[in-house]
């Protein structure tokens, strides 16, 4: 279930990578390098810090292939990526929790603690479209826009709560997903974020 769930996850990032990349009038190379940095980014860095070798996309070429097809697909509908909006906002959700789960999952069956597990969340599930944004050049999204970093660290604990209850791994994992969804939804349509702070606007007063 989490494979084909982590499939859907890597082919959703790396066509916001791409999109990000196009909105930026990068050429094909760049817009692949930009797609598979979105896709696996977070998951690189998680195993990096955790030394878990090999890296996904080397121990998996086959997810490689994956992202980048998804990255020419669109090159190929970019005419119509407008009317995609929606559809790629609510699979943005799907990646994200996703990603969430994956990584506290993988954290855990490397040995480390609940708290490092619930870290390695958030690197999963937010880091891969952090470093995304700086390569392309703007503020990250995850600093400054709706909840995100935080669903994915409330997904994360949830996720590790279950999993020391008497449910399955499966039961564990739906309902992960179903509640984190819900979050990420409820952010995007009601605008939720957390209190931002302008340190110039402090300055000039002072």
């Amino acid at each position: 279930m989490l494979e084909i769930l982590y499939i859907i996850a890597i082919t959703v990032e790396a066509m916001s990578g791409a999109i990000a990349a196009g909105k930026k009038q990068m050429d094909p190379f760049g817009i692949l390098i930009i797609a598979c940095v979105t896709a696996f980014g977070g998951g690189t860095l998680r195993d990096l810090v955790l030394d878990n070798h090999p890296l996904v996309w080397v121990g998996r070429p086959d997810f490689l292939i994956i992202t980048c097809s998804a990255a020419l697909l669109i090159i190929l509908v970019r005419p119509w990526i407008k009317y995609l909006t929606e559809a790629f906002l609510v699979l943005d959700a799907i990646g994200l929790i996703t990603f969430s789960i994956i990584g506290a999952q993988k954290t855990l069956q490397l040995g480390h603690s609940y708290l490092i597990a619930s870290i390695m969340a958030v690197f999963t599930g937010a880091f891969g479209g952090v470093i995304r944004d700086i390569l392309c050049n703007q503020v990250p999204l995850v600093f400054r826009k709706e909840l995100y970093g935080s669903i994915s660290f409330l997904a994360a604990w949830m996720f590790l709560g279950l999993t020391m209850t008497s449910l399955s791994m499966t039961a564990c994992i739906v309902m992960t997903l179903i509640t984190g969804f819900a979050l990420r939804i409820l952010a995007i349509t009601m605008n939720l974020e957390l209190p931002k702070f302008n340190f110039d606007d402090q300055n000039k007063k002072g």
